[in-house]
């Protein structure tokens, strides 16, 4: 058996394994959905390295075992087995899923007023099919891959978030993905929707697992904002070191919406983000920031696809690396600027700081421009720790290691100063400042 034979046959052997305890059985709609995506699994081209968009990534370990459910949701845990929470629980709504089902337990979710829904998509699916089939036709992520159609066949569990026109969030939504070890390895592969025309929230998504869990994380954000709706959106990556992460961020946005989103990603033994940004009016803003750290044997991958087809929408895409160890980056970013998308305002950045001779970082920033009326940039940078920087901390007493966090930190400050939230941005500082700590003991 070939190496592409033998993954479309893993691909199936996923299907087989976890489609008996997918939710919404009984759903005609969702039925189709499943038979669509299963149709297409077994046509769909399998990520490769001979492709582009897979060259770097190494998928062989992911390959050679499979991954379950959880059939039913662990009720074991309680809130001191978590660790550090963003909000307290009167400050936030709080969202929970163990091995990928969501747990009421360690949820809270306070009195939502004004037709707000924010729980678990698999009690949408029994409460409220009918708008959760509305959402689902009008994702935002399109693209037919194999992972995605994996998904989109055994959608199960996952984050639904509805908020009607000129609708204001009144708290910020606390998301947490806790993957635990198991005696099988465990699937996550969680699919979240939608804001209404005019309506604003601030959502902070947690992905994390317990060491030495193994897990395959295989998730799905799909964001639609009607005209004038407003979203904070964070993604904080931290998970086990067995792990395998695969994350899609799809965003529609109409006229003069704003979209805000930071990833963090500091875990896991390889993980993949993908960014697909899409403008359906104009006057749209979409600002897309992200921080990576990649430490020994990791690996992490960053795509954005940002699509100008309209005119007068701006964006700005912002993302840093530091790698260090035998750690591997990879950033891939491209916008699109189409023929009719006159007036658009675009820039892209990415820099990266290496920290050891056998760190590497494999970065594409890329602009594709048809109209002839823009304003567009894009520059990449990779260098090494500034010796006069560490001479200036060195020679006012600061230790090597202390000099080098110190550094870092700052490197970091320039992403994470675009957090708004400060209970977020001390979280993720406090979390970054941990690593290069940990780092630097013998």
């Amino acid at each position: 058996m070939n190496a592409q034979a033998a993954q479309r046959e893993w691909f199936r052997d996923m299907l087989y394994a976890n489609a008996a305890v997918t939710a919404g059985a009984s759903l005609p709609w969702l039925d189709k959905t499943r038979a669509d995506a299963r149709q297409a699994l077994d046509s769909v081209s399998l990520p490769d390295r001979k492709q582009e968009a897979w060259r770097y990534a190494d998928l062989g370990r992911l390959y050679r075992q499979n991954y379950h459910f959880q059939a039913d949701a662990l009720t074991t845990l309680r809130e001191r087995d978590l660790d550090q929470w963003i909000y307290s629980r009167d400050a936030s709504h709080r969202l929970v899923f163990v091995n990928g089902r969501f747990v009421p337990g360690l949820s809270t979710s306070h009195e939502l007023r004004h037709g707000v829904k924010i729980g678990s998509l698999r009690d949408a699916l029994a409460s409220s099919p009918a708008l959760f089939s509305h959402w689902l036709a009008q994702s935002a992520w399109h693209q037919s891959d194999a992972f995605s159609e994996l998904n989109r066949a055994l959608i199960n569990d996952g984050v639904f978030i509805h908020v009607p026109e000129n609708v204001v969030v009144d708290k910020p939504v606390e998301i947490v993905y806790l993957n635990t070890s198991q005696e099988r390895p465990t699937l996550c592969q969680p699919h979240s929707v939608a804001l209404e025309p005019g309506a604003c929230a601030s959502i902070t998504e947690r992905f994390t697992g317990t060491a030495p869990a193994s897990y395959f994380f295989n998730g799905i954000t799909s964001l639609v904002l009607g005209p004038n709706a407003r979203l904070q959106h964070y993604r904080l990556q931290h998970e086990s070191a067995a792990a395998h992460h695969l994350s899609r961020v799809a965003v529609r946005q109409s006229a003069e919406s704003e979209y805000h989103g930071v990833t963090v990603a500091v875990g896991g033994a390889w993980s993949r983000t993908e960014v697909n940004a899409r403008f359906d009016g104009p006057h749209a803003v979409c600002n897309l920031d992200g921080l990576y750290t990649v430490g020994e044997q990791q690996y992490n991958d960053v795509h954005l696809d940002v699509i100008h087809s309209l005119p007068q929408c701006t964006s700005r895409e912002d993302f840093k690396g530091i790698v260090f160890g035998k750690g591997r980056a990879v950033f891939d970013g491209r916008i699109l600027v189409e023929k009719d998308a006159q007036k658009t305002d675009a820039q892209l950045s990415n820099r990266n700081l290496l920290l050891t001779a056998f760190a590497e970082v494999d970065t594409k920033p890329q602009l594709e421009i048809y109209a002839d009326d823009v304003k567009c940039s894009h520059g990449t940078t990779v260098g090494k720790l500034d010796p006069n920087q560490m001479f200036y901390l060195r020679s006012r007493g600061i230790a090597v290691q202390e000099a080098r966090k110190m550094i870092c930190l700052g490197f970091a400050e320039q992403v994470l100063a675009h957090i708004d939230d400060q209970q977020v941005h001390s979280f993720v500082h406090n979390q970054i400042a941990g690593i290069f700590e940990r780092q630097d003991k013998p």
